[in-house]
Formats: structure tokens, C-alpha cells, sequence
């Protein structure tokens, strides 16, 4: 819900309302195409979506200035996506960019399309490809806008799907050590100490894989993973849990839980508000 308001007052601020009439404007049709994009902005205002984008796609079809049209267009999208109307506002966008390709919104069309992609991976428990599609459409708004304030947010975004993507290969990796399949266990988390390296669960994989050389009689692999644990994160808990792995002697010690602290998602939250 925060994430469609958000929305709307990205389309209040920058789109140039078109609701005042030209003055040279005549109207010699039926329609007045005006008059319906005015109507969609205020059902659209009121939250009203499913009629707004009726209107607006009515009034794109009798515009006969381009860039009005176009607008009405995209008015159109965020109409769909207000409703959660993905398929139906994905299909609208990417006939939006075919139409108007030189249209001035075209970074809020790209915009959309990462944001449609990121809110489908809520509910997806197994399936990889709507992290994939939310990954690939994140990075190319990045690729493409870097120096705005909707680059800042995307970037956010994909932190937290690289996250969700190294969970899920540490979860499957977790499901091959309870079942000792070491070789397909291996070549999880060595995917997460490849190309997950900034997320929060590298030190775990780390952990793990000293585990699991040590356990097959590997200990140089495994001194290997425990150096590179200890180089990099030294004080955390589980450069503890590998060193006691090497050292059986070895006492975790007891940490003192801070008093005050935040977490590092509402830290990045404040900071976008």
C-alpha cells in the first residue's frame, strides 16, 4: 500500500497535468479528450484505478497530440498496477514504449516495469524466475538512470533480492548437508561466496563449507575457508563457530546483546523516506 502511494505522488509531482484545455483547442468531436483525461486524474487522485484507466485509455485514443496521448498511456499503466493488474500493466507498458518510444515519460515506464517485477516475488516460496525478472529489470533501470532519486530506490530493492537469492541457495545447500550430499552442497555455497559476497549470509556459507571439509578429511580446503572467514569477518559469530571447528578446545565466548539498535533495513528505509 505505501509502495502505491509512493506511486502516485511520483505521478502527481512529475507528471504535467494536461487537465487545462488549449487555448486554440476546438472541439469539433464528440469527445473531448480533456475532459476524459481530467475525469481519469481525479478517479485516479481518489483511488479509483479501474475507472481511471478506462478514461485514459479513452482519452488516448481520441488525443491527436502525441504527447498527450502517450501520456494518457502511461496514466493508463499505473492505473493496472494500482489495481494489481500486473500482466495487464506490463502488456500496456511495453506497447506504451513500442507506441512512443521519444516520450518524455519513458523512465517512469521503465520505473514501473522494475517495480511490477519486484512486488511479484512476495509470494513466490520456490519458484527463482520472478527474483530473476525483478534482478534483470532492476539493473537495467540502473544501468540506464543512475543519477535519480528512483535509482536510489531500485538499488535498495536489489540488495534485498540478492539477499533473498542467497537465502534460497543456502537453504538448498542446508537441505544437501542433512542429507549428506557434500558435492551438491559444496557447489551451493560456493555460489554464494562467488557472486553473493555483500549479502548477509556469505559468512554462514563460509561456516558451512569449513564444516564440511573438515568432516571429509579436507582440512587444508577447510583452513582455507576459515582464513578467508577470519580475513574478512573476523569478529563475527560464525568465524567463532569455524574456529572451534579447527579447535576443539577452543570456548565460544558469550556476547553481550546491545542495548539500542537498528536494523539495518529501517536504517536504509529512513534514509529513502
Amino acid at each position: 500500500m505505501l509502495q502505491k502511494i509512493f506511486l502516485i505522488l511520483i505521478l502527481i509531482l512529475s507528471l504535467n497535468s494536461c487537465s487545462k484545455k488549449d487555448p486554440e483547442y476546438e472541439i469539433k468531436n464528440k469527445v473531448n479528450p480533456y475532459k476524459l483525461y481530467q475525469e481519469g486524474l481525479e478517479l485516479f487522485e481518489k483511488g479509483d484505478y479501474f475507472y481511471s484507466e478506462k478514461k485514459f485509455t479513452e482519452a488516448e485514443l481520441h488525443f491527436e497530440i502525441v504527447d498527450l496521448a502517450a501520456k494518457s498511456a502511461i496514466m493508463s499503466s499505473y492505473s493496472l498496477y494500482g489495481i494489481n493488474f500486473y500482466s495487464e500493466a506490463l502488456i500496456n507498458i511495453e506497447r506504451y514504449l513500442r507506441k512512443y518510444p521519444t516520450d518524455s515519460n519513458v523512465m517512469y515506464a521503465h520505473y514501473l516495469i522494475a517495480i511490477i517485477h519486484y512486488e511479484q516475488i512476495a509470494d513466490e516460496k520456490k519458484d527463482l524466475q520472478p527474483l530473476l525478472s525483478a534482478k534483470s529489470k532492476i539493473a537495467f533501470f540502473l544501468k540506464k538512470y543512475p543519477d535519480t532519486d528512483y535509482a536510489i530506490d531500485l538499488q535498495f530493492k536489489q540488495d534485498l533480492i540478492q539477499n533473498q537469492l542467497a537465502a534460497k541457495e543456502l537453504y538448498v545447500a542446508k537441505y544437501y548437508i542433512s542429507t549428506q550430499k557434500w558435492i551438491p552442497a559444496i557447489n551451493r555455497l560456493k555460489i554464494i561466496v562467488n557472486d553473493y559476497q555483500k549479502t548477509i549470509f556469505i559468512e554462514e556459507a563460509l561456516h558451512r563449507l569449513v564444516e564440511i571439509h573438515y568432516y571429509l578429511g579436507l582440512e587444508e580446503e577447510a583452513k582455507k575457508y576459515a582464513q578467508i572467514l577470519g580475513y574478512n569477518y573476523n569478529s563475527s559469530e560464525w568465524f567463532e563457530q569455524a574456529y572451534k571447528v579447527l579447535n576443539k578446545d577452543y570456548k565460544i565466548r558469550k556476547k553481550v546483546k546491545p542495548k539500542e539498535s537498528e536494523s539495518f533495513f529501517k536504517k536504509i528505509i529512513d534514509k529513502i523516506k
